[in-house]
């Protein structure tokens, strides 16, 4: 899940396949593995959060799943395009254009196709970054926001602040300009832990699992909605 303006290249056309500046790699796995992640992820987890093929009711996810309705959204046409050629053919499975920061409609219209007023569980994977170089706090905070409000559990990975430097100086080794707001973030530091505080604090969401770090000092944060009479504690 990616988020940036209309490209004016496409990713195939990055120089670098390292310095994209939106977060939308042409590449991203072969550098970042999914294992990576997947080793810190119990298989039980739809289960561990009382989702189960025996039930009824449809299971979404916003971004990826099992035997699910799995909805995966890109701002990057050509990634979109490339995953629905990549992926098998599947019914429950689909891939959407979405500028995430701007249009949230598509998101909406979904859950409304599924009789759900929210996802059941949205992976917010190594995106934070992005919309946090490009848009600037007020827009990683409203991200936050609205992946709460729409979701019942949320599994975040922010990338550490020496991601941000680093992205930041694979732009200027290539000669271009520097991101919008990366000397005037005012979110800084430990990343994770100010994100952790707006989701708790703002969103009505509570802390229930860390999985521990990814090989590249990346926490896995599950979230839980809280219910109404925890809210009003």
């Amino acid at each position: 899940m990616a988020t940036c303006p209309t490209c004016s290249k496409s990713v195939d056309e990055v120089e670098d396949p390292g310095a994209a500046p939106y977060g939308n790699f042409i590449n991203y796995y072969t550098f970042n593995p999914p294992e990576n992640r997947l080793s810190l992820i119990p298989a039980t987890l739809l289960r561990d959060l009382g989702h189960n093929d025996s039930r009824e009711e449809d299971t979404l996810i916003l971004d990826v799943g099992r035997k699910v309705h799995l909805l995966g959204f890109d701002l990057d046409e050509t990634l979109i395009r490339r995953a629905q050629q990549t992926s098998p053919e599947h019914s429950n499975i689909t891939f959407m254009h979405v500028d995430i920061t701007q249009d949230t409609k598509q998101l909406q219209d979904y859950l409304r196709q599924h009789c759900c007023t929210h996802f059941h569980l949205c992976l917010c994977l190594a995106v934070t970054m992005w919309v946090h170089l490009n848009h600037g706090d007020s827009a990683l905070l409203q991200l936050l926001s609205h992946l709460a409000s729409i979701s019942k559990h949320l599994l975040l990975e922010a990338q550490p602040w020496k991601c941000y430097r680093s992205a930041a100086r694979r732009l200027r080794k290539l000669g271009r300009s520097d991101f919008d707001h990366f000397k005037t973030l005012k979110i800084q530091g430990d990343v994770a832990i100010h994100l952790k505080e707006h989701l708790e604090k703002h969103c009505g969401m509570q802390l229930i699992q860390s999985f521990g770090s990814t090989s590249w000092d990346r926490q896995l944060l599950l979230f839980r909605k809280k219910d109404i009479s925890q809210q009003r504690l």
